[in-house]
């Protein structure tokens, strides 16, 4: 997907930037159509599969005069072994030219517009059905990635670490942490993620965004608790509770007592994580980005754990 929040980003912080994406792939390549890297003076950041291919279109893009569109034989041109062939669009943007993208799909060619793209584009628009990123009848379309969805973690124990470590590498979702105090989260905190430390986890649950995904993972069964109920008044895209079959039969319990009613309650997925990884903490992290990675709308939550 063309990541256009992250271009404008770019654009913002270093200027002219460089987009180097893959079009059309024949044979056997290092990644696929839509593959994309950003370069300006002095950096990059994404890749189309590395090696010479990279480096030498990292290399282009620094110097770039105008937009091109390049094919490059991967075995005779460059010597790599996958012995494919690619084409590759290089488009230099300013902080204009990215803001002025459209928001859902991003199409440019040789005037006119054919046809099959048109269809294509009223087809996403009309229906939903978004198309793959591909180089057709001269033209590229690439569907934008959605917005960064909320991800609040819960706990800034084994499980919560590890969480963070795995799910900051995940696109698509900007990563807000909570727990009770500043000591205990890490003295080394990605840049990326946001920190807050609350004394009543529960009340700040109940300004948290309610189209957010949550994964409570506490060092207390009651803030656990709490936090169950707090989300479940104001509301949540999707929400996953770290524990035993026994822990959630009791949670079930009590929220049912606090007035919940049992299709609400049902809404949270107690275990987290894939029970067929294991109970490491990094494992459980695992599980959870794996079905996170397979779709941009949920974060499926199942393991078991102790009790």
């Amino acid at each position: 997907m063309f990541d256009r929040a992250g271009l404008i980003a770019a654009c913002a912080a270093h200027g002219r930037v460089v987009r180097v994406v893959v079009a059309h792939v024949q044979g056997s390549a290092p990644r696929e159509a839509g593959a994309a890297m950003l370069v300006w003076d002095g950096g990059q950041s994404g890749t189309i599969g590395g090696g010479a291919l990279e480096f030498e279109l990292a290399a282009a893009g620094r110097k770039l005069k105008r937009d091109t569109r390049s094919r490059h034989a991967l075995g005779p041109d460059l010597g790599q072994c996958c012995g494919g062939a690619v084409e590759v669009l290089s488009e230099i943007y300013d902080l204009n030219r990215a803001r002025a993208l459209p928001h859902d799909l991003v199409a440019r060619g040789p005037d006119p517009m054919p046809l099959s793209i048109k269809r294509m584009m009223k087809a996403a628009r009309n229906q939903g059905t978004l198309p793959a990123s591909q180089l057709k009848d001269g033209w590229m379309i690439e569907p934008v990635r959605p917005e960064d969805q909320e991800v609040w973690i819960w706990g800034a124990g084994h499980v919560g670490r590890a969480l963070v470590d795995i799910l900051r590498h995940v696109p698509g979702h900007r990563l807000t942490w909570a727990d009770t105090g500043p000591e205990r989260f890490p003295e080394d905190v990605p840049d990326a993620v946001t920190t807050v430390p609350a004394v009543d986890l529960p009340a700040l649950a109940a300004h948290a965004p309610r189209d957010a995904h949550h994964l409570i993972l506490t060092y207390a069964h009651d803030i656990d608790l709490g936090l169950c109920h707090a989300l479940l008044t104001r509301g949540f895209a999707t929400c996953g509770l770290i524990g035993s079959k026994t822990k959630w039969a009791r949670f079930r319990k009590r929220l049912t007592e606090l007035g919940h009613a049992a299709d609400e309650i049902d809404r949270i997925t107690c275990p987290i994580g894939d029970p067929s990884l294991g109970k490491d903490p990094h494992l459980i992290a695992i599980g959870v980005a794996y079905r996170l990675a397979q779709s941009t709308q949920t974060i499926p939550l199942r393991l078991e754990t102790r009790a």
